[in-house]
């Protein structure tokens, strides 16, 4: 018998997921404008994030359906990034072995203008 999925839960993780996404790549990019970003920070940063990823991986195809929920309503890089991350033909990839420049190479390109 499947586990019910919590559906305003999974929301929660997408939603979360996409906005430290996006806090992460924009502290990669200008590493100098936020000096409390040390690195016990955003180690714990990147805990949270690959923590709400997991919570929609967990949640199977709900957490995807919904995951591209949110990016049909916001299309911005982080929800992207969070539907590309739950693709069930790609073996999950910690975010701290992601190649960074074909990541923002494929959100840029799938973006809508």
């Amino acid at each position: 018998m499947p586990v019910p999925v919590l559906r305003e839960i999974v929301r929660q993780h997408a939603e979360m997921a996409a906005f430290l996404w996006t806090v992460y790549d924009y502290h990669l990019l200008h590493p100098d404008e936020n000096p409390d970003m040390d690195g016990d920070r955003l180690a714990r940063l990147i805990e949270r994030l690959e923590a709400h990823l997991d919570g929609l991986r967990v949640a199977g195809n709900i957490g995807r359906e919904i995951a591209n929920d949110r990016f049909s309503e916001y299309p911005e890089a982080g929800e992207l990034f969070v539907v590309r991350m739950l693709q069930p033909t790609i073996q999950p990839i910690p975010v701290t072995q992601l190649n960074l420049a074909s990541v923002r190479k494929y959100l840029a390109a799938h973006l809508p203008r």
